[in-house]
């Protein structure tokens, strides 16, 4: 079955469906080990594996690249962020292109100008709904393959107020899209009030520390939401293990426990190695 089919039944089920975010081959196949069906490409853990914050430094081609990547290493959907598109709406026509021919089963296209940035951030822009909508028909007209997920994002809330998100959100669907993804409702009320004022099935982006509430996704999945990611949750995780690791070294100089307590041959098997053996020994 198709990655994109397989995504559209999942999201057919009365389930809401979680996405944690991946940001290279090892966590989105840690991802898949722990049992969920979907991953997330986060464009802010992608941006920092080269280095960068999430401030709309990282390119088309970088994104469709890491997404690619991480569609090879599983088994299941890869949905990832693809930005604003990357321009006026013939770039966006490549930027869909570019991930359907990766491999990936959707993607997300949001209405902030350049350069754009993390979505749980001050000060950004947004541009004009005729703008934005230009981009998401140009969007759903250019995917090959029609089951290719097109999710509208939009940064409205934060700029025009939560009227204007709403308006937006329900504009983008009329013009292609698939999913809506009303970036940082500010409060329980407002979680709650999108997918009763959305005319189409609708997106909870799940930030710690962000400037949406912390709900938990069985709340969300009676809220009426179809899925949820979680962009940041692995690559937070990491740097807090990591740091604390180090600081073991430093202060113990011996090797410490890692929390994943594995031998060389039990971790390559977590990445293939029995597979890749099988290859070598027919």
């Amino acid at each position: 079955m198709a990655m994109t089919t397989q995504l559209r039944e999942l999201l057919r089920t009365d389930h809401l469906l979680a996405a944690p975010g991946a940001y290279d081959c090892i966590t989105a196949r840690l991802v898949e080990q722990a049992g969920f069906s979907v991953v997330y490409m986060t464009g802010a853990g992608t941006a920092a594996t080269l280095g960068y914050p999430d401030y709309g430094l990282v390119t088309m081609s970088e994104m469709a690249d890491n997404a690619g990547r991480l569609a090879m290493a599983v088994r299941i959907p890869v949905i990832a962020d693809a930005d604003t598109g990357y321009g006026n709406e013939l770039n966006v026509v490549r930027t869909v292109r570019e991930f359907e021919r990766r491999g990936v089963a959707g993607i997300h296209i949001e209405d902030q100008g350049f350069p754009k940035k993390c979505g749980h951030l001050e000060n950004k822009t947004v541009v004009s709904l005729e703008e934005y909508t230009a981009k998401i028909r140009a969007a759903a007209a250019a995917r090959r393959e029609p089951e290719f997920l097109i999710i509208a994002r939009t940064d409205a809330r934060a700029v025009l107020g939560f009227d204007e998100a709403i308006r937006r959100a329900n504009a983008a669907l009329d013009a292609g899209a698939d999913m809506a993804f009303v970036e940082a409702p500010q409060s329980r009320e407002e979680a709650a009030a999108v997918p009763r004022l959305v005319n189409g099935p609708c997106l909870l982006n799940v930030v710690w520390r962000g400037k949406t509430p912390d709900i938990p996704l069985d709340e969300a999945e009676a809220m009426g939401y179809r899925l949820a990611i979680l962009p940041a949750m692995l690559f937070t995780a990491v740097i807090g293990a990591c740091d604390g690791t180090l600081a073991e070294l430093r202060r113990t100089h011996r090797h410490p426990v890692p929390a994943a307590d594995l031998s060389p041959a039990e971790a390559f098997r977590r990445f293939g190695a029995d597979e890749w053996d099988q290859v070598r020994n027919r």
